[in-house]
Formats: C-alpha cells, sequence, structure tokens
C-alpha cells in the first residue's frame, strides 16, 4: 500500500480555508496571524493525513461535525486557572479596591475559552466579598468550549498546579473548599456558575454589548494582524464605563494603539490599563 502524501499548507491554501470559513460559517479568519494561523491548518493536515487537499477544504466546509473539532483546534485554547499568579496578585492590590466603589459590577472575559480565568476571576471577586454584586460575561466564538465552561467541571490532574497559582496570587483560602471533586473531576460550587453567563461572540465581527467595569483578554491580540488589534482594543475602550479596567496579556500592550491616550497604566509589567 502506498503512503499517502502529506497535505502541505501554503499561503494559497490558507486563503481558501479562511474563504471557506467566511462562506460557509460566517466566521472571518483574515485578520489573523498568518504565520501562527498556517502552522495550526498544518497540524490539523498532517493529524488528518489522508485524502488531498481539497477533500480536507470539503471536510471544512460542508462537514458540521469535522468543521467543529477543526474548530477547536484551530483556535487558541490554553489556558490555566490563575495563569500567570503576579497578574491576579496585581488585581487583588490595584484593581478589586477600587471595583468594591461600585454598586453593581460587570465584567467580561473575551474569548475566554473553556473558562478557568472565569473562574479564577469568580473566586477573586468572592474572597473580597464583591461576587454577589457582579455579573461575570465570558464569551467565545466555539460554542464547545462555551458548552465546557457553562459545566465549570475540570479534570482533577490539573488542580495541583492551580492550587500552586492561587496561593503565589494571594488566595485567602483553600481552593478545594470552592470546588467538589467527583470521578476524576473538580465541579465547581453552585454559587459561582449562578453569577455567569456564557455567550457566542467573534471578537473580529461583533460589536459592543454593554458598559463593563472589568475586560479581561489575556493573550489573544498577539494571534491578530495590527489593523484587528486595533479593532478590537477600539471595541475595548467603547465597552468600557470611565473608570473601568482593561486587562491585556504579558506579551501585548496599548503603548501603539490609536486609542493608548484613553488610558492610563495601572500595572505596566501586568498589562492592566483604565480607561480615563
Amino acid at each position: 500500500m502506498a503512503e499517502s502524501k502529506r497535505i502541505e499548507i501554503g499561503e494559497v491554501e490558507v486563503e481558501k480555508i479562511i474563504d471557506a470559513l467566511n462562506r460557509f460559517h460566517g466566521i472571518d479568519f483574515s485578520g489573523y496571524s498568518r504565520a501562527s494561523f498556517t502552522r495550526r491548518i498544518q497540524r490539523i493536515a498532517d493529524k488528518d493525513a489522508n485524502g488531498t487537499f481539497d477533500s480536507l477544504l470539503n471536510r471544512v466546509s460542508e462537514n458540521k461535525e469535522y468543521f467543529s473539532r477543526f474548530l477547536k483546534e484551530v483556535t487558541v485554547n490554553v489556558t490555566e486557572m490563575f495563569r500567570d499568579p503576579s497578574f491576579f496578585a496585581s488585581l487583588r492590590k490595584n484593581v478589586l479596591p477600587e471595583l468594591n466603589k461600585q454598586q453593581t459590577l460587570q465584567i467580561w472575559h473575551a474569548a475566554c475559552s473553556t473558562g478557568e480565568e472565569v473562574y479564577s476571576m469568580a473566586v477573586l471577586l468572592h474572597e473580597a466579598s464583591l461576587l454577589e454584586r457582579s455579573t461575570i460575561l465570558g464569551t467565545d466564538l466555539n460554542p464547545e468550549v462555551l458548552l465546557k465552561a457553562k459545566q465549570g467541571v475540570f479534570s482533577e490532574r490539573d488542580f495541583p498546579e492551580y492550587i500552586q497559582n492561587y496561593e503565589r496570587s494571594g488566595g485567602k483560602a483553600a481552593l478545594s473548599e470552592y470546588y467538589d471533586s467527583s470521578y476524576g473531576n473538580s465541579v465547581f460550587k453552585p454559587f459561582f456558575k449562578d453569577k455567569m453567563t456564557f455567550s457566542e461572540h467573534n471578537l473580529v465581527n461583533d460589536g459592543s454589548f454593554n458598559k463593563f467595569n472589568l475586560i479581561m483578554c489575556r493573550n489573544v491580540l498577539i494571534y491578530f494582524q495590527k489593523p484587528l488589534q486595533a479593532r478590537v482594543l477600539h471595541l475595548f475602550k467603547n465597552s468600557l464605563v470611565t473608570g473601568g479596567f482593561l486587562c491585556l496579556g504579558s506579551k501585548e500592550s496599548l503603548l501603539f494603539s490609536d486609542d493608548r491616550l484613553a488610558f492610563e497604566v495601572v500595572d505596566a509589567k501586568e498589562k492592566i490599563y483604565r480607561k480615563i
């Protein structure tokens, strides 16, 4: 039996896939960084190394089950609880005391993936006695990861690292107080999920839908080209109340944004900004 030939993904193939995703599924990846997007598509092609590029393109376009799996793999879903503990320590010190001055709080986690960061934020709010007056919105373009986020069920094997992150972030209790363990999974207490809403939202196409006191979008903009970065940052600016906070990832910045003058720096190292 002859070995199957590797499907090579280059510029032409990437543009065809981007066009198909837009035409058949209404998802526009044209503003994404081509280098990282190409690598992710190549990994998918290598994993599904049967057939030709045309057969891969047809499955992406017409097979809903395959498209769902493709979308999950082509979008970035690397996340963990209390990722970068120094960032969460800065939130405790510099942001939560300011949020405490508000009667109600609206918080948006954009591109929240499977929700680990959303639950991390909920724990911080609970420990600062702010959760009861908070509404936390988690959004992502992928409905499959949102479903997992809604469930609040995470693998127990990840929790030694999460507990360490939590403690390093200044946690005030034992993280195990906030979830129940069952059959190898950790399930967060219902009172956390009661304050959360999860919804599909595409940062590329969709607009502003509320005014928030805090917006979290960390380690997402690095996968966008400059024009799309500028559009998303403008969306965030328009979605914040005056005095609201914007948190970006460690490799992201407002310094070169047209909207930079609308913000003051709260913590330069942790990329926390405040709308003025």
